[in-house]
């Protein structure tokens, strides 16, 4: 207990010397699609989790395909960390890629390599993405994203989301499924009226 409590203070210690100037709490990231659209898709995630790197792949990305301008897709992060290792860190990192405009190519990038997901990767990937990385890092260790993140997931848990993937399209809870969310789509589009 007392190396613990050791090594949690020196790990405060050192995130409170983290040079946080040019940085922002706030988040950066912008929807998919059209920010403007009737309907809104909103995914609480886990960057770690094998489900929503699935779901990235096999519902989101075909639904952006079919519905393109007429659909806003939010992307929550939802890290259960008692589940996922890294899902926080990666949650905080993809928040510090959106502050130079690379959010979602970071997160297709995590869910591509996601059996890779450590620490040490989180800034391989910024570089991968051509991404000022001494700027990332310090974002990333200054851990100034982490309320933002907490906030996304805060406010998952006041809508009753225990699990990710999930899914609710204009603030009503879908079944996590491309037909389902498609079926909701299309009602609101035939609509053409927000719920």
């Amino acid at each position: 207990m007392k190396r613990f409590l050791t090594y949690s203070v020196a790990v405060l210690a050192l995130v409170a010397c983290t040079d946080t100037s040019g940085l922002s709490k706030d988040s950066a990231k912008v929807p998919r699609g059209n920010p403007d659209a009737i309907v809104v898709v909103t995914e609480f995630a886990d960057l770690q989790c094998p489900a929503c790197q699935v779901a990235h792949e096999r519902i989101s990305a075909p639904l952006l395909e079919k519905y393109g301008a007429q659909v806003r897709l939010d992307f929550l992060h939802f890290p259960l960390r008692s589940l996922h290792r890294y899902a926080l860190e990666a949650a905080m990192a993809s928040e510090c890629a959106a502050d130079q405009g690379k959010f979602w190519e970071y997160v297709d990038l995590v869910y591509t390599e996601q059996k890779k997901l450590n620490i040490d990767q989180l800034s391989r990937w910024a570089g991968t993405l051509a991404l000022d990385t001494a700027l990332f890092d310090r974002c990333l260790k200054s851990e100034i994203k982490r309320e933002t993140v907490l906030a996304d997931y805060e406010k998952g848990k006041e809508l009753g989301v225990s699990g990710t993937p999930t899914f609710f399209v204009n603030n009503q809870k879908v079944e996590s499924g491309f037909d389902a969310l498609s079926a909701a789509i299309d009602a609101i589009i035939g609509r053409g009226t927000k719920l």
